[in-house]
Order: structure tokens, then sequence, then C-alpha cells
């Protein structure tokens, strides 16, 4: 599979020659800033018990004015909890999807860490983020509870993107390396992060430091993931009881996912290359190997959109602002409807 010549152009290098986060990003960028503060509120009808209940949500959380900031990350909780990561500062910020002001959250211990990439929580709240080469457990106050470090990889040292939490490990893609890392779960203790599965065997031709992997999830069982490799354009199934790499068969000849979010069957993913920007949904066959892209949504004004999560029907897109950094305040989640619920 060769590398667009247009991801040639707009490449930037960094030391060891692997091209910089937003090689993918920058590329199909048209300067975009449609997404910012404004009186946008939503009324939204959330149906409970075969009655319907009103609630006015913000359609846009502001996570912070704090020049520099440039959202990465989200997770939102079953509560509607939602945690924000920075890509600028390293910083973590909480807020709800009741309110549209997100706080800094007091993580211990991330001091040394000036980016922070994936997010995501555990069934006992705990917030796992990984950035740079560390991944940290906090729990709920911000007390520290594990840090793990990846060890270097093939191409140099590891730039951690994105991570998934199953029942007995935390596998994390590594954006600078073609290799997934794994750390174990056991007693509900995280074990050192060790590399797991070098991905380069599955296009042997393909140079490894276009291979650029992103967005991570599992199915509930934790036997398959799913991960976003922007280089390649594709989306790969991993078997992780046989380690074996297969595309993910899509109608489409290019999905560069950055962020992604698998629900049942259905997976959600950020495109930020190669298409419109926007949120693409695909409906997956039930072994997860094929699939059909039934909804685009292009045209809710993302400003270079990394990832998104899922909550009640609703569909909460991180606006990065990474294709010209820093940005400009504020720095923005645009919440969107969820077109697959009933």
């Amino acid at each position: 599979m060769p590398v667009s010549p247009l991801r040639r152009a707009a490449a930037r290098r960094v030391p060891g020659g692997v091209p910089d986060r937003n090689i993918a990003n920058a590329a199909a960028v048209h300067g975009c800033r449609a997404v910012r503060l404004g009186a946008a509120v939503a009324l939204l009808l959330v149906f409970q018990g075969g009655g319907a209940e009103a609630r006015e949500w913000p359609d846009t959380y502001v996570v912070s004015t704090a020049p520099g900031t440039l959202p990465e990350g989200i997770t939102v909780e079953p509560d509607g909890t939602m945690y924000v990561s920075s890509d600028g500062t390293g910083q973590i910020y909480r807020g709800s999807v009741r309110t549209g002001h997100l706080r800094p959250f007091p993580a211990q211990g991330m001091e040394q860490r000036t980016s922070t990439l994936g997010v995501h929580t555990d069934r006992g709240g705990r917030i796992y983020s990984v950035g740079g080469s560390t991944l940290t457990v906090h729990d709920r106050a911000g007390r520290l509870l594990t840090r793990q470090t990846a060890q270097d990889g093939p191409l140099g040292p590891a730039d951690l993107n994105d991570l998934v939490i199953t029942r007995d490990a935390v596998y994390v893609t590594d954006w600078a390396n073609p290799v997934v890392h794994r750390a174990e779960i056991r007693h509900g203790r995280v074990g050192p992060l060790r590399p797991w599965l070098d991905m380069r065997p599955s296009i042997p031709q393909f140079p490894a430091r276009y291979w650029l992997l992103n967005g991570i999830v599992a199915d509930p069982t934790g036997r398959t993931l799913l991960v976003a490799s922007n280089g390649t354009e594709a989306v790969w199934r991993v078997d992780t009881g046989t380690r074996e790499v297969v595309p993910l068969a899509l109608d489409t000849d290019s999905f560069a996912a950055d962020g992604m979010v698998l629900s049942g069957h259905t997976l959600y993913a950020v495109i930020n290359y190669g298409a419109p920007f926007g949120v693409y949904i695909a409906d997956l066959d039930a072994d997860l190997r094929t699939g059909t892209v039934t909804h685009r949504i292009t045209d809710a004004g993302f400003d270079l959109p990394t990832t998104l999560a899922r909550h009640d029907c609703r569909l909460y897109v991180v606006n990065s602002q990474n294709d010209d950094p820093p940005g400009e305040p504020p720095y923005t989640v645009t919440a969107v409807a969820d077109p697959t619920c009933g």
C-alpha cells in the first residue's frame, strides 16, 4: 500500500525520521474555524421507560480557554462524567455532559508529561491515560495509582497514542513505532507495559515509519481488537489469542481513522485525512471482519476532529485545532446526535 504523495508533501519531520503526529491531520486541512463558543444549546429528548424527559444539554463544551491546550482524547462515563486530554500541555480536564465547561483534573505525577493523548476509564472509574512513553492510572480523586513506561520500539522512543482496556489487559498503540504494547491486569493491578505485537509483517513492503498507529478498540470479550493505522489508511483486525492481523474489509478504498468507538457491531470513527473531516459510522459483521459505511457526519463544523465518545444517543467529538498549533481559544468538544439511535 503506497504512501500518498499528499502525505509525503505534508509531513513534518522530527528526530529519527518519524513523521510529526499531525501529518495525516494537516494534509487535508482547509483552515476551518467553524466551531466557536456561542449560544449553542440543544433540546434533547431522552426516552426512558416509555416516557420522554426533556433535557437541555449543550451542543458545545469548552474544554479550556488557556492558549495552546489542543485537546486530543475523550471518554464519557455512564454517569455522564467527561474527561478530555490535552496534546498541548499534558493536562486532563473533567466535566459533565450536563454542563458546558470542563475544569482541570488534579492528576498527580503528570508534571513531566507535556502531552496526553488517549484517555479512558475502567468499570471502577479509574482514569487511564497515555502520552509520550508513559501509561498512567489515577483514581477519581487524582491520586496516581500506576505509572508504566513503554520500551523503545524498532524506530526509536515510544510515542503512545491511544489505549483500550479489556478484562485482563491494557493495549496501547504507538504513533512512532508500528507496535501495539500490552500491560496485563491482574487482581486490579496494571503490570509492566511491554511490546506485544509488531504490525510490520502485515504489509512487509510498507515503510515502517508510516504505519502511524492511532485509535484502538476491543470487543467485549477482549479477543478481538480493531487498530486504526492512519498511515496505511486502514483499520486492522487483531486476534489477541493468535495475534493474527488482517485488514478490516470495508466498502471504501480508504478508511484513515484516527479515534474510534466500538458499540456492539457498530464502529464509530473520526476521519481527518483522505476524506471530508467528520464522523464515519460502519455496520460490521458478527466477527468484525467486514463492514459497510452507513453514515457520514461531515457538516457539523468540526475543527480538525481527532476522536470521539458516545453517550446517551449523542456523539462527543474533540476539536483539536492541531492543524495550526497553538490554535485559538476556546478549545471545544462538539456534541451531535447519534444517527443510529432508534
